[in-house]
């Protein structure tokens, strides 16, 4: 194998199969990347067999092979090589990579692709295309609430519910809920109901564009990501999703609608004298009125308030700012509906008929 590249396109491709490498040294081959260099293009690969990442990139191949190579030296190679400087990278019989730039000339061992593990075959599958920039906003106004606790095994990645001509994304920690529905721009006879792990979330998201279209292709335990250039491959999390529409409450018409801005910031500030021990900042709400406060024991107190519309009854409640803060600021309107209820009850943010956010209350002292 041989093939001539230059330094900054190369590294943002291994940049883009990073997250993927094995960290968990298992498999000896898991912290290597595997090259591939055939008609004109680099294929970069990077998995720890729950996610693969692979992302091409055109050169100019003067011979066509594979290896695969430790990652982090590879990336640290390039990394130190100078800025816009042109690189060659060949090999030999004996798996000895050779890079060389200018006068810089590294050599380092790798390992056969044979020993590299082999992507699944998705071919004839059942698929579907989306705009990327539509992907990634449904994913934006849920991912946020995926569970944590990796005890909760079922809940550490977003549910996929595809049919007809709609898309839903469920995630929830079991304190909150996020819930989005769109129309699907034509009707699929795709019909689908997966968990997608967080991992494989968070890369999709970090991978996806403003523009282009994005292929999401289907196998039993699998599923596969095709963004053109790149391709993301994740295991599937097997179990059944628990039920979650009973938890939504029924939508009510007094609503407390308030600038999302002014609540964002002054959630934030109110966040900052919580600790593990006082994490619930406190909201109390009158006729056209809102007090954001937050009292510490032997920290300090903070109280703002924000103007409202709002013709209901008064209530105090409590809430986890961290998941107020999060949605707020993932979801793009100017004016936010709350609609709260009682001490006790959850407090929930509608986006007309596509999106729900349910939030359970804190206790108050």
């Amino acid at each position: 194998m041989r093939f001539k590249t230059d330094k900054n396109r190369i590294f943002k491709t291994i940049q883009k199969v990073q997250n993927a490498i094995s960290s968990k040294g298992t498999l000896p081959i898991l912290s290597n990347i595997l090259l591939e260099a055939y008609n004109d293009i680099v294929k970069i690969t990077a998995t720890d067999l729950d996610i693969g990442i692979s992302s091409t990139i055109p050169i100019k191949t003067e011979r066509e092979g594979a290896i695969t190579l430790p990652a982090k030296k590879f990336m640290d190679i390039i990394k130190e090589l100078p800025d816009g400087s042109d690189i060659s990278v060949s090999t030999k019989k004996n798996n000895m990579a050779t890079i060389e730039s200018g006068k810089i000339i590294f050599k380092i061992v790798g390992l056969p692709k044979e020993e590299f593990p082999q992507p699944p075959n998705f071919k004839n599958k059942d698929a579907i295309t989306l705009l990327q920039s539509f992907l990634k906003n449904i994913i934006s106004i849920t991912a946020f609430a995926v569970s944590r606790d990796e005890t909760r095994y079922i809940l550490n990645g977003v549910l996929f519910i595809i049919k007809n001509k709609t898309i839903k994304l469920v995630a929830t920690d079991g304190r909150r809920l996020a819930v989005v529905e769109k129309e699907l721009p034509e009707e699929t006879v795709t019909e689908k109901k997966i968990i997608i792990p967080t991992k494989t979330i968070q890369e999709l998201n970090r991978l996806l564009q403003e523009e282009g279209e994005i292929k999401i292709l289907f196998d039993e335990n699998q599923v596969l990501f095709d963004l053109g250039d790149t391709l993301i491959i994740s295991r599937l999390i097997e179990g059944e999703f628990p039920s979650y529409e009973q938890v939504i409450p029924k939508e009510i018409k007094e609503k407390i609608i308030i600038d999302k801005g002014s609540l964002l910031a002054a959630t934030k500030r109110a966040s900052i004298l919580t600790n593990q021990d006082s994490m619930a900042i406190r909201l109390d709400i009158s006729k056209d009125k809102m007090a954001v406060s937050k009292n510490t024991p032997y920290m300090g107190e903070v109280r703002e308030e924000l103007e409202i519309l709002y013709k209901g009854k008064d209530l105090s409640i409590g809430f986890n700012p961290n998941y107020i803060i999060e949605v707020l600021k993932n979801i793009d309107v100017k004016d936010v509906g709350l609609e709260i209820t009682d001490i006790d009850k959850p407090g929930v943010i509608r986006l007309g008929s596509e999106y729900v956010y349910v939030v359970l209350p804190m206790q108050i002292t």
